[in-house]
């Protein structure tokens, strides 16, 4: 079996398959494993070319962490679910206690607690809670979360404090054009679920070590090979019964043909209806229609390195953002608190982050500290050592209400489609990577069963 593309999505399909006890051939253009969520080398240091929360709820992601041998509790830092600015801006104090309160107790417990919200924001969200879990967490007409907020009679304090920043965290897409359906999916697994399901889970190491990499030494382990620096330029059908693919790179000395019988194509979009367009004999037009019409969104983290000394009372904190006001953060990271040879390292991650990012660095760099510096009133934030932007303009997809995702089936015998952009319940996350890697790799099984 061969998977094209070791994102999360091909590593999870990899990792499933060598499970299985399939021999796995393991492809990557790119030297480095992980797809849009991976290590990246810098003239600084190395960094990760966006910082990520992972959640309680993303059930998959952590067991194939654990099957392919990496400890979750040691590699990352679970926190209860919060919402939490710094002092004095003008932002609320939202977190869930660390005793273990069954849902959604834990839940109610915070919201008593919360501080910076009025009585009518807290019961604004106790509403939309009760009302949403009366409804199943379902709608049959999928609308914008603003719709959604609107119906629901949310306060626009809590909007801006509690549902923005949440829809943008978790849809990459702002509330008004994101979908209300995905959304109401992703709260339903977290806020709605069991307690742990709320747990926010920051990671400690770098994102291909996290799992890309140990994903590659299962495979490795389990008889199949992994080539990075392999890229595949063509796929071909043979009778049927087997897949030819066309490979170039240095890892493969030049160019290489060879025959699986089943493939997942697990590369991003657009490179997947390349592939699957040129297809010999094969009508692939309304697939490749599909992955060829979602709209990239950016995220854009901007990285500032301090004295070591240099640390956030907390591991991470919500910031109240103005594109107006050139205040353009969302969330800040104190990469000291997860990993301590980056002591002094703030990660600021700026979500749908096109008109931040069409910035140039150094001036939005500049706006970042600015903003941190009068957040956290603490002048020093604005003099960083050094800062590094790192922008993966196509992040994600806009999640759009309505949105037309393609099936891990491609209609071709032994050939499955795995990404972050199939259809499923959740968004453009590492965890719905993941799980449409996992349903690829099933699919394969039941074709070579037949």
């Amino acid at each position: 079996m061969a998977v094209v593309g070791a994102g999360w999505a091909g590593c999870a399909a990899a990792v499933e398959l060598a499970r299985a006890g399939y021999k796995v051939t393991l492809l990557e253009a790119a030297r480095t494993l992980g797809g849009r969520a991976r290590r990246v080398d810098t003239d600084r240091k190395q960094l990760d070319n966006g910082q990520h929360i992972l959640l309680g709820a993303y059930s998959e992601t952590l067991r194939l962490i654990k099957l392919a041998g990496i400890d979750h509790q040691q590699a990352l830092l679970t926190l209860p679910l919060q919402m939490r600015y710094p002092p004095n801006t003008g932002g609320m104090d939202f977190a869930a206690p660390a005793l273990p309160l069954p849902a959604p107790l834990h839940l109610a417990a915070a919201l008593l607690r919360a501080k910076g919200l009025r009585r009518e924001d807290k019961l604004s969200l106790a509403r939309f809670s009760t009302t949403a879990r009366w409804m199943g967490w379902q709608l049959n007409t999928d609308c914008s979360v603003s719709e959604l907020l609107e119906r629901f009679d949310q306060t626009p304090r809590l909007i801006q404090l509690m549902w923005r920043p949440l829809c943008l965290a978790a849809l990459n897409t702002p509330p008004e054009r994101a979908s209300a359906r995905i959304f109401l999916n992703v709260l339903r697994d977290s806020l709605g679920a069991r307690r742990r399901a709320s747990d926010m889970l920051l990671p400690r190491v770098d994102l291909s070590a996290l799992f890309p990499e140990a994903a590659a030494r299962y495979v490795t382990e389990h008889g199949g090979t992994v080539r990075s620096g392999a890229k595949v330029n063509g796929l071909r059908s043979i009778e049927g019964r087997l897949w030819q693919l066309d490979i170039s790179g240095a890892a493969v000395g030049g160019t290489w043909s060879t025959y699986f019988s089943g493939v997942v194509l697990a590369t991003g979009a657009s490179q997947a209806a390349a592939l699957l367009h040129d297809i010999p004999d094969a009508d692939t037009s309304a697939l490749c229609g599909q992955l060829t019409a979602f709209e990239p969104e950016a995220i854009t983290t901007v990285y500032l390195q301090y004295d070591a000394a240099t640390r956030l009372e907390l591991p991470f904190h919500a910031l109240l953002d103005d594109l107006d006001s050139h205040q353009y953060g969302q969330f800040v990271f104190d990469r000291g608190q997860l990993d301590a040879s980056q002591a002094g390292l703030l990660a600021v991650v700026i979500s749908a982050s096109g008109p931040a990012a069409a910035q140039p660095q150094e001036l939005l760099a500049e706006a970042v500290a600015v903003q941190l510096a009068v957040a956290f009133q603490r002048p020093e934030l604005g003099r960083p050592a050094w800062f590094k932007v790192i922008t993966e303009k196509r992040a994600t997809y806009a999640s759009a209400p309505g949105l037309a995702r393609p099936a891990n089936a491609t209609g071709l015998p032994g050939l499955a489609l795995a990404g972050d952009y199939t259809a499923g319940d959740y968004p453009a996350t590492l965890e719905s990577a993941v799980r449409s890697g996992v349903a690829a790799a099933r699919l394969l099984q039941g074709d070579a069963v037949q």
